[in-house]
Protein backbone atom coordinates (compact mmCIF):
# COMPACT_ATOMS: atom_id res chain seq x y z
CA UNK A 1 0.00 0.00 0.00
CA UNK A 2 1.34 3.67 -1.15
CA UNK A 3 1.73 6.28 1.74
CA UNK A 4 -0.77 8.40 2.39
CA UNK A 5 0.66 11.52 0.40
CA UNK A 6 1.39 9.00 -2.43
CA UNK A 7 -1.96 8.06 -2.46
CA UNK A 8 -3.05 11.89 -2.58
CA UNK A 9 -1.24 13.23 -4.89
CA UNK A 10 -2.09 10.08 -6.86
CA UNK A 11 -5.45 11.23 -7.08
CA UNK A 12 -5.26 14.73 -7.53
CA UNK A 13 -3.12 14.13 -10.45
CA UNK A 14 -6.24 12.10 -12.17
CA UNK A 15 -9.17 13.97 -10.11
CA UNK A 16 -11.96 14.65 -12.81
CA UNK A 17 -15.93 14.39 -12.48
CA UNK A 18 -15.25 10.81 -13.02
CA UNK A 19 -13.38 9.84 -10.00
CA UNK A 20 -15.18 11.65 -7.23
CA UNK A 21 -15.86 7.96 -6.13
CA UNK A 22 -12.26 7.80 -5.26
CA UNK A 23 -12.27 10.75 -2.60
CA UNK A 24 -13.21 8.31 0.29
CA UNK A 25 -9.47 6.47 -0.38
CA UNK A 26 -8.28 9.38 0.83
CA UNK A 27 -10.53 11.52 2.93
CA UNK A 28 -11.45 10.63 6.21
CA UNK A 29 -15.61 10.94 6.85
CA UNK A 30 -15.16 14.01 9.46
CA UNK A 31 -12.46 15.90 7.13
CA UNK A 32 -12.45 19.46 7.53
CA UNK A 33 -11.49 21.38 4.08
CA UNK A 34 -10.42 25.21 3.68
CA UNK A 35 -9.20 27.30 1.04
CA UNK A 36 -9.14 30.87 0.67
CA UNK A 37 -13.27 31.23 -0.45
CA UNK A 38 -14.38 28.22 1.86
CA UNK A 39 -14.58 25.89 5.02
CA UNK A 40 -16.29 22.15 4.11
CA UNK A 41 -16.76 20.30 6.91
CA UNK A 42 -17.34 15.65 6.13
CA UNK A 43 -16.81 13.65 3.50
CA UNK A 44 -20.51 14.46 2.16
CA UNK A 45 -20.04 17.89 1.89
CA UNK A 46 -16.73 17.97 0.06
CA UNK A 47 -17.99 15.21 -2.55
CA UNK A 48 -20.83 17.67 -3.23
CA UNK A 49 -18.67 20.22 -3.52
CA UNK A 50 -16.30 19.22 -5.87
CA UNK A 51 -19.22 17.52 -7.86
CA UNK A 52 -20.28 21.16 -8.10
CA UNK A 53 -16.72 22.90 -9.09
CA UNK A 54 -15.99 19.92 -11.65
CA UNK A 55 -19.29 20.25 -13.75
CA UNK A 56 -18.59 24.09 -14.00
CA UNK A 57 -14.64 23.63 -15.01
CA UNK A 58 -13.89 22.44 -19.01
CA UNK A 59 -10.13 21.27 -17.38
CA UNK A 60 -8.54 21.02 -14.24
CA UNK A 61 -5.18 19.60 -13.82
CA UNK A 62 -2.47 19.61 -10.92
CA UNK A 63 1.18 19.49 -11.42
CA UNK A 64 3.30 18.73 -7.37
CA UNK A 65 6.34 20.95 -7.49
CA UNK A 66 7.28 20.32 -3.92
CA UNK A 67 6.27 17.70 -0.97
CA UNK A 68 7.27 16.95 2.47
CA UNK A 69 5.65 14.44 4.89
CA UNK A 70 6.76 14.51 8.06
CA UNK A 71 4.44 12.55 10.89
CA UNK A 72 1.28 12.69 10.52
CA UNK A 73 1.32 16.27 8.25
CA UNK A 74 2.51 17.03 4.91
CA UNK A 75 2.91 20.03 2.78
CA UNK A 76 2.58 20.22 -0.99
CA UNK A 77 3.89 23.07 -3.53
CA UNK A 78 1.71 23.07 -6.91
CA UNK A 79 0.86 24.51 -10.34
CA UNK A 80 -2.94 24.30 -10.96
CA UNK A 81 -4.05 24.66 -14.59
CA UNK A 82 -7.89 24.77 -14.55
CA UNK A 83 -10.31 26.77 -17.85
CA UNK A 84 -13.26 27.77 -16.82
CA UNK A 85 -16.17 29.23 -19.36
CA UNK A 86 -16.75 32.47 -17.93
CA UNK A 87 -13.19 33.05 -16.99
CA UNK A 88 -10.54 34.96 -19.51
CA UNK A 89 -13.08 33.48 -22.52
CA UNK A 90 -11.93 29.58 -21.12
CA UNK A 91 -8.53 30.12 -22.22
CA UNK A 92 -6.09 27.61 -19.65
CA UNK A 93 -5.39 29.74 -16.17
CA UNK A 94 -2.22 28.87 -14.25
CA UNK A 95 -2.33 29.05 -10.52
CA UNK A 96 0.55 27.95 -8.08
CA UNK A 97 -0.37 26.99 -4.59
CA UNK A 98 0.51 25.25 -1.33
CA UNK A 99 -1.43 22.67 0.64
CA UNK A 100 -1.32 21.38 4.34
CA UNK A 101 -2.47 18.11 5.03
CA UNK A 102 -3.21 16.36 8.34
CA UNK A 103 -3.42 12.94 8.59
CA UNK A 104 -5.38 10.19 10.88
CA UNK A 105 -4.24 6.97 12.30
CA UNK A 106 -5.67 5.52 9.28
CA UNK A 107 -3.52 7.54 7.00
CA UNK A 108 -6.67 9.38 5.44
CA UNK A 109 -6.74 13.28 5.22
CA UNK A 110 -8.75 14.65 8.55
CA UNK A 111 -7.55 18.27 7.28
CA UNK A 112 -6.88 19.19 3.93
CA UNK A 113 -5.91 22.84 3.91
CA UNK A 114 -5.06 25.26 0.59
CA UNK A 115 -3.57 28.11 0.07
CA UNK A 116 -3.23 30.08 -3.08
CA UNK A 117 -4.18 33.75 -4.73
CA UNK A 118 -7.64 34.18 -4.50
CA UNK A 119 -7.26 37.50 -6.90
CA UNK A 120 -5.13 35.77 -9.10
CA UNK A 121 -7.49 32.84 -9.90
CA UNK A 122 -10.64 34.45 -10.04
CA UNK A 123 -10.77 38.42 -10.14
CA UNK A 124 -7.92 39.26 -12.22
CA UNK A 125 -9.70 36.69 -14.66
CA UNK A 126 -12.80 38.94 -14.88
CA UNK A 127 -13.46 41.18 -17.98
CA UNK A 128 -14.38 44.24 -15.87
CA UNK A 129 -12.27 43.75 -12.34
CA UNK A 130 -9.70 41.85 -13.88
CA UNK A 131 -7.86 45.18 -14.96
CA UNK A 132 -8.18 46.89 -12.30
CA UNK A 133 -7.14 44.46 -9.92
CA UNK A 134 -3.93 44.09 -11.77
CA UNK A 135 -3.30 47.79 -12.06
CA UNK A 136 -3.82 47.95 -8.11
CA UNK A 137 -1.33 44.90 -8.07
CA UNK A 138 1.08 46.70 -10.09
CA UNK A 139 1.06 49.94 -8.14
CA UNK A 140 1.54 48.05 -5.10
CA UNK A 141 4.74 46.04 -6.53
CA UNK A 142 3.77 42.57 -6.36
Amino acid sequence: MKDPLARFIALYQQLDRQQLHRLPDVYAQRVVFIDPAHRIEGLAALTDYFAALYQRLAYCRFEVTDQQLQGQGAWLGWTMTFSHPRLRGGEPIRLEGATHLEFDQEGKVCLHRDYFDLGAMLYEQLPLLGPLVRAIKGRLGS
